[in-house]
């Protein structure tokens, strides 16, 4: 008689009914999500559904992570800045599937917290930066440019500082619209810079980004 599945197994199999990237769902499936979450609220890691993380902030629903990471189509040569290191859960994600992250966070705490996590896992290829609002910067185009960014809180547009770290044919993946409901976009830079496409993966709703072209404070 076969083991039953475990939670993180019944939770990739639901995940799994919207991300078809198989390398993603095996990826999900080897990142313990709950190493990276309170620990009064790890009962809670393996449902399909956001939690708090303090600093007002959560670690994202285990299918948003799937299919924002799904849609970067990373091949293992990339170089990829994140806006909003909040857990660590997806950085340690990405560095699964890309060569190098560099991940920005504006809270110390998490930021401290999500670095503590990543190196006690074994995970080398992240960068953690402090999100650099002093020069009015979004993203650290200091070690740009980037093959993909992926942006965990939602933006009023596309910020155009970080179209300007992307590469020519790179993709942004980005919650755009208000404080409280937006669309998941993933914007592609043509291969000559020029333009840009953009398609809608569906509503979300993520916390506000702060700072440079985001929300005010208030």
């Amino acid at each position: 008689m076969s083991e039953p599945p475990s939670a993180q197994e019944r939770l990739i199999r639901e995940v799994g009914l919207t991300v078809r990237d198989r390398r993603v769902l095996d990826v999900l499936l080897e990142v313990p999500r709950d190493r990276f979450v309170p620990a009064e609220l790890r009962a809670y890691a393996y449902e399909n559904e956001p939690l708090p993380i303090g600093s007002g902030q959560t670690i994202s629903q285990p299918l948003i992570v799937g299919m924002m990471t799904e849609a970067l189509a990373l091949t293992g040569t990339e170089r990829v800045l994140e806006i909003g290191t909040g857990s660590g859960y997806q950085a340690a994600v990405l560095a699964r599937l890309a060569r190098e992250v560099v991940t920005t966070e504006v809270h110390d705490a998490l930021r401290t917290r999500a670095e503590a996590t990543l190196r006690d896992l074994g995970v080398t290829n992240v960068t953690c930066l402090a999100a650099d609002h002093g020069n009015h910067e979004l993203g650290a185009s200091h070690l740009g440019p980037y093959d993909a960014i992926i942006v965990t809180a939602a933006a009023p547009a596309v910020p155009r500082s970080l179209l300007a770290q992307l590469r020519p044919g790179g993709r942004i993946v980005i919650p755009v619209g208000s404080r409280h409901a937006q669309d998941l976009l993933v914007v592609t830079r043509s291969e000559d810079g020029s333009t840009t496409t953009t398609q809608s993966l569906g509503g979300c709703q993520f916390v506000p980004l702060v700072g440079p072209e985001g929300f005010a404070e208030a």
